[in-house]
């Protein structure tokens, strides 16, 4: 780069800068001075800050086009004022909930940032355990969209069917090697930064915790992101090599580009995060980054790597399959506990509303069902009757819950579960069979084998959440209603 080319992208990056502080307030460039200090701290010292990097991840939530702003905000200062600034490292998940919608606004965000063609800034994705460059125009791979859709089924099974419905688990763990990964990349980072709240870094490493457990891993619940790194390296880089073979399950590519240990610390700025709750910063967010905020990754699931409509579509197929209620009733629980979760957690008024027009009226939610049914076969890959049978998780513990399965949605199939049996042991049976497992379960037959050896535990519920009260009161009733026989409950379960 000539010396008048880099003098005429400083101007250009100081321009940037003074437009995106003219849509702070007073209190946010307070915030950011904070933020400035803690990093310059963090770092050892100003003169260290040239070789100090830091990560962030940008999912296409409202957080985290926030966090992006405030770290550019602080890089594009530090250079105003000193040699050298930190090293900026942006990363993109890609799940298969990942819109076409979210990347636009990622690139937009960039776009506005100019953050694409700063050599301080770096912008990645991963995809199918592949590390990328960040490109907004790349749909996520076959093999990604298969290995979230396999990822889904196999821990979604690996739960005892008496525990409350949680789903969503594989997002746990996928993140986990993202992070692991992500820092170590090439010559790595020095610390995470993230908004993330005591109480969300809690239920992210509780999660964690429970998705860990479930394929035979230990890990601790520890201090928030404080000690993410750490549980990350007891757990290693390959968390599913339990459940896959070496056919279902790739090394993280490009082999040989990251490092094998780096001690990696937690900047948390979720209390220099001002106006959280109050939307002041909208002009921000349309107006500079032009992301469109209907499209914004929304925050009224229990579980951020599950879309709300999903989760109300399982919840309600849960309601009608396994504790003789209707769809309907199970669907209305859920949306009704989310938007009380939203309240009860002081978010907006304006997002509990869309939130409410999201899971629609009671009269809608037929509509909804059809809606939530093409969602999962068109983002997730998975037919109703493949959602049911992970529901009623009949493989696991040596097929304990088979019959009941059979009994209450396939009784056709009742008189070949000798043979379901020795094919999950691994002897040879008619492909017929063989095909059909494949089909109603969506797993091939060596994972289905690994299912059946597997034992679960009743699921531990996260203590010191809003949403624990709750789920107690709607599990109650639940369970009162659900006290009927199986021949009653298998006959309900069949005409639906």
């Amino acid at each position: 780069m000539s010396a008048i080319h880099e003098q005429a992208m400083t101007h250009v990056y100081q321009q940037v800068l003074q437009r995106l502080l003219g849509f702070y307030s007073r209190a946010e460039r307070t915030a950011l001075q904070l933020l400035i200090q803690r990093l310059i701290v963090a770092a050892g010292g100003i003169d260290r800050m040239g070789d100090y990097r830091v990560l962030t991840v940008q999912n296409g939530s409202r957080d985290g086009f926030y966090v992006l702003t405030a770290l550019r905000a602080a890089q594009l200062s530090i250079a105003g004022r000193h040699p050298a600034t930190f090293a900026l490292r942006v990363a993109t998940p890609r799940l298969s909930q990942t819109t076409q919608a979210t990347l636009e606004n990622i690139h937009r965000c960039y776009s506005a940032l100019f953050v694409y063609d700063d050599p301080r800034v770096e912008l990645l994705m991963a995809d199918n355990r592949e590390v990328v460059p960040f490109n907004h125009t790349q749909p996520l791979s076959v093999a990604g969209h298969e290995a979230n859709r396999m990822d889904m089924l196999v821990l979604g099974h690996l739960r005892a069917v008496d525990s409350p419905l949680e789903v969503g688990d594989e997002g746990y763990l996928a993140m986990a090697e993202f992070y692991r990964h992500m820092a170590r990349w090439e010559a790595g980072v020095d610390s995470l930064v993230s908004s993330d709240t005591p109480r969300q870094q809690k239920n992210f490493m509780s999660g964690l915790r429970r998705a860990a457990g479930k394929i035979g891993l230990v890990a601790d619940s520890g201090n928030g992101f404080d000690s993410l790194f750490a549980q990350l390296d007891t757990l290693g880089s390959e968390l599913y090599g339990q459940v896959y073979g070496p056919e279902h399950l790739v090394p993280w590519q490009p082999e040989g580009h990251f490092e094998a240990c780096r001690r990696v610390g937690h900047i948390g700025i979720d209390d220099l995060t001002v106006d959280r709750l109050e939307g002041t910063n909208w002009p921000l967010f349309n107006e500079f980054l032009r992301v469109q905020t209907e499209n914004l990754i929304p925050s009224t699931s229990e579980n951020e790597y599950l879309s709300p409509l999903l989760s109300a579509h399982l919840h309600g197929l849960q309601a009608c399959y396994l504790h003789g209620r209707s769809y309907e009733a199970g669907y209305g629980d859920y949306a009704q506990r989310a938007v009380m979760i939203m309240h009860r957690k002081q978010l907006p008024e304006y997002a509990c509303e869309q939130a409410q027009a999201m899971f629609g009226s009671p009269l809608q939610i037929p509509q909804r069902r059809v809606q939530a049914a093409q969602e999962a076969q068109k983002i997730m890959g998975l037919s109703e009757t493949q959602l049911v049978c992970m529901l009623f998780a009949p493989f696991v513990e040596e097929g304990a819950g088979l019959e009941h399965f059979l009994r209450c949605c396939h009784p056709g199939m009742l008189v070949a579960m000798p043979d379901l049996h020795k094919a999950m042991q691994g002897a040879a049976i008619a492909d017929q069979v063989a095909h059909w497992m494949v089909d109603v379960s969506g797993l091939p037959m060596d994972v289905l084998g690994t299912l059946y050896r597997s034992s679960v535990t009743r699921s531990e519920r996260l203590e010191n959440q809003p949403e624990h009260d709750l789920q107690q009161a709607l599990d109650g009733a639940d369970a009162a209603q659900a006290e009927q026989g199986d021949d009653d409950l298998c006959e309900r379960s069949a005409r639906h």
